[in-house]
């Protein structure tokens, strides 16, 4: 199996993890979309991907872990997202502003902060390249 077809498998799953997110807080939509993914060539078994998350207005994630070998940096493009991750802080990030998540880490809060605007970040993972599955609800 290709590092394409394992990339788009990983992100089809995101998106599915998301969408089911979605219905699960009443209907409100939030988009998955990949924008970039390529194994890196000076690092072997690691690849880069990214994807884009639109949050409607009040919009959440369910809480989940990402996979064990994913090391994630976020950056907020617009609105404002509140963030938990393992023990830290429950912190809102402005449009600007970003944070990053270290290997198998619990994300237990990714919502928009707003109940009136969108929100939209930019997830850039370093991963795997084997790793099918970038997000699992945590139970």
């Amino acid at each position: 199996m290709s590092i394409r077809t394992l990339i788009v498998a990983a992100s089809t799953a995101f998106a599915v993890t998301i969408a089911g997110s979605a219905l699960a807080h009443g209907g409100k939509a939030e988009t998955v979309t990949p924008k970039f993914e390529q194994a890196i060539p000076n690092i072997p078994g690691k690849s880069l991907v990214s994807l884009e998350v639109e949050y409607a207005p009040g919009a959440a994630s369910v809480p989940h872990m990402h996979a064990k070998s994913a090391f994630i940096y976020a950056y907020v493009i617009s609105g404002e997202i509140e963030s938990k991750v393992n023990d830290g802080e429950t912190r809102i990030y402005k449009a600007g502003e970003s944070w990053s998540e270290p290997p198998n880490s619990t994300h237990s809060i990714s919502r928009n902060a707003s109940k009136t605007r969108p929100a939209k970040l930019l997830a850039v993972f370093v991963v795997d390249s084997d790793d099918k599955a970038l997000t699992t609800p945590v139970k």
